[in-house]
């Protein structure tokens, strides 16, 4: 059995305020494809299919129009619900889809697989629906395997996973869990998701996943592989200049007779590549870079040494689809770890207070021999007058 599988669509986002759904769709499209060239028999999405839980009228028929696609190639598709979707709106809909078409929402189905069988015999796929302990407790008063109530991420889904194993005894053949989560081992990334808390009580041990041939996880927009067997497909779509350089695709999974197969990564395209550029605004806009990216969404981080006059107004008339611009100037890692009270402190004339105020508007970078002269100037010149009152 031939299984692809993918996450995080986040149907509806934004990317600084542009809309993503073409690019999207036109990713999906070519998803859809590699469905139907490669014989995927069965497309599993591991939640956030929206990225809100109260999606638009636009983003209901993109999804629609992309399960309806993806079902035309012949294969089966498994959806979850992840952090970002409302369960039971998503959940709603697995009532009005055609067969072929399984929307798993339920956290009290969790043990009862959808079976889908191929010339080895069946392959029992379970969903886990994104499990948010303060909600969920209310279902499972008993707690964990200690009888703990469920407060962490951790203990909810080393839960879910005991109800997926005693699934798995009353199913026999090979298994597959879909989860959206954040597990142990995941390497550090930008565009992690915001829930994503600190101090560890969220991330999910390794060892939780025992059991299933494959797991399949969503949450972590970059692919990762946490092991042989449990991995991340990552979003299909850069959504932030933080994921520009990690590749958007899915994975490729096959079952073989005896569980767990190949693993081969599929690229998907890019429709607009990101690019962060760094240097002074004129380098920046210098004609070289203009030709090679031009085309591409921009973050431009300008190192002049003082704020330059409507930086965005400038880039987008050369880079339309300039995203974000930043002022980084090169010497603010050098600037002196002073506030600005303790430069005024320690200035004794108006001329060193005017170099303190300059330090500090420009992280740190004083006044050039040509600032110094005219200060001496202005200066000079307030004392004369000063003297002829």
């Amino acid at each position: 059995m031939r299984i692809l599988h993918t996450s995080d669509w986040h149907v509806g986002r934004t990317f600084h305020g542009n809309s993503t759904l073409e690019a999207l769709a036109e990713v999906l499209a070519a998803l859809t494809a590699q469905v139907e060239r490669e014989r995927v028999d069965v497309v599993i999405v591991a939640g956030d299919v929206f990225d809100s839980a109260t999606p638009s009228a636009d983003a209901y028929t993109l999804l629609g129009d992309a399960l309806v696609a993806l079902h035309a190639t012949g294969a089966r598709v498994i959806v979850t619900s992840g952090n970002h979707d409302s369960a039971a709106r998503l959940g709603f809909q697995s009532r009005l889809l055609r067969d072929g078409i399984h929307v798993l929402t339920d956290p009290l189905a969790i043990g009862r697989p959808v079976t889908i069988a191929d010339e080895h015999g069946p392959v029992h796929f379970f969903g886990i629906p994104y499990l948010e302990p303060a909600i969920v407790r209310q279902h499972w008063p008993d707690g964990d395997a200690d009888g703990q109530p469920l407060r962490m991420q951790a203990q909810t889904m080393a839960h879910a996973m005991r109800l997926v194993r005693a699934g798995m005894e009353e199913h026999a053949g090979r298994s597959v869990a879909i989860a959206h989560c954040f597990a142990a081992g995941v390497e550090p990334t930008e565009g992690l998701e915001r829930e994503v808390r600190q101090g560890g009580l969220d991330v999910v041990p390794l060892s939780a996943f025992d059991g299933p041939d494959y797991v399949a996880l969503g949450h972590i927009h970059g692919r990762q592989q946490v092991s042989e067997r449990v991995r991340y497909a990552g979003a299909p779509l850069h959504y932030s200049f933080g994921e520009q350089h990690k590749p958007r695709g899915s994975w490729v999974v096959e079952l073989d007779a005896e569980g767990l197969g190949t693993v081969e990564w599929l690229e998907l395209p890019v429709p607009r590549p990101l690019v962060t550029l760094t240097g002074s605004l004129d380098e920046i806009l210098s004609p070289e870079n203009v030709r090679a990216h031009a085309g591409h969404w921009v973050c431009a981080v300008y190192t002049d040494p003082v704020p330059q006059s409507e930086p965005m107004r400038r880039l987008r008339e050369v880079y339309p689809h300039c995203a974000m611009v930043q002022h980084q100037p090169v010497t603010a890692e050098q600037a002196p770890e002073r506030s600005y009270a303790q430069r005024l402190r320690s200035a004794v004339t108006d001329a060193d207070r005017i170099v303190a105020f300059l330090e500090h508007v420009r992280a740190g970078q004083g006044p050039s021999e040509v600032e110094r002269e005219l200060i001496r100037d202005v200066l000079d010149d307030r004392v004369r007058a000063e003297a002829l009152v």
